[in-house]
């Protein structure tokens, strides 16, 4: 009997190591490329099973630069989210490469390349659960900043979290948690549950949302500017606005803009170059406001 507890401790570990051993290490994957030296990385996840695939951007030189990380947004749709190509906001990235900062843009979880669990579903609309789902994501952004800061091209302060969408709102959970090191949130049209039933203008379990926004606010003291097009008929304006004085309203700190329509649907517009550029005052106006407290941190 001692015998066979001792070969089954030992098939035991012969499995875990195996396990371990296959499990790809984080890091670059591949050499740099076109534009700003985009690269692809692995960097870890909320799952251990699961390295999240990414991309990093960078200026020239070996840094330690500024970093940023951009959160992309998601879908409720199973078969949506398998087939959703690698998020890079390449226009987003350029902007901010092109003003010191290294760019991390990580795919989450259950998400195209990506795969493994979806961890950040909020539920059916009787039953949202939009404060677990942002945590969720906010765990996903986390896992990847801290693991990109501790690189040599990074520094430890100074960073920027941007989120769109679904990503947004993660941003919002994890800005609610006053993460070390970061010194700002940049949030395009923030939220869940936009387009109910698949219908423009309808978000599902509105008052579930505005409650969890105010929840992430209750003593955040990361500062927030929070983007909205006029034409974004996910999140529009009037709503984004009430999620907004909800979060502030609960102590977060917020500047909330409305910015011009763009296209013909405002909620894509920091995916393109064209709607970076006209959201670009208001981010130019975010790293003002910012610049006074990083100096003073130096």
């Amino acid at each position: 009997m001692q015998m066979m507890r001792v070969l089954f401790a030992l098939a035991a570990f012969a499995a875990a190591a195996q396990a371990v051993s296959a499990q790809p290490g984080f890091g670059a994957r591949g050499a740099e490329g076109e534009p700003n030296r985009l690269q692809q990385w692995l960097v870890p996840s909320p799952d251990p099973a699961t390295p999240a695939h990414a991309v990093l951007f960078r200026p020239p030189g070996d840094g330690p630069f500024p970093l940023a990380v951009i959160a992309h947004a998601s879908t409720e749709n199973v078969l949506r989210r398998a087939q959703m190509p690698q998020p890079e906001y390449r226009a987003l990235a350029a902007w901010l490469v092109a003003r010191g900062y290294a760019v991390l843009v990580p795919e989450r979880s259950g998400h195209g390349g990506t795969r493994g669990k979806y961890l950040e579903d909020q539920g059916g609309c009787d039953e949202a659960d939009y404060s677990r789902a942002g945590r969720a994501t906010a765990e996903a952004i986390a896992a990847a900043l801290d693991y990109a800061r501790a690189q040599p091209f990074a520094r430890p302060d100074g960073t920027l979290v941007f989120g769109h969408s679904a990503g947004g709102w993660g941003a919002l959970a994890l800005a609610g948690q006053n993460p070390h090191g970061v010194a700002a949130v940049i949030a395009f049209a923030p939220g869940r549950g936009g387009h109910a039933n698949d219908f423009p203008d309808q978000v599902c379990a509105p008052q579930a949302l505005l409650s969890a926004a105010a929840e992430f606010g209750k003593g955040a003291r990361v500062p927030v500017t929070w983007l909205v097009a006029a034409n974004d008929s996910y999140f529009a304006p009037a709503f984004s606005r009430q999620l907004a004085d909800a979060y502030r309203g609960a102590g977060g700190k917020v500047d909330f803009r409305v910015l011009a329509a763009y296209g013909g649907e405002g909620h894509w517009l920091p995916e393109t170059e064209n709607g970076v550029k006209l959201a670009s005052p208001e981010l130019e106006r975010a790293l003002k406001l910012i610049a006074p407290v990083a100096a003073k941190k130096r």
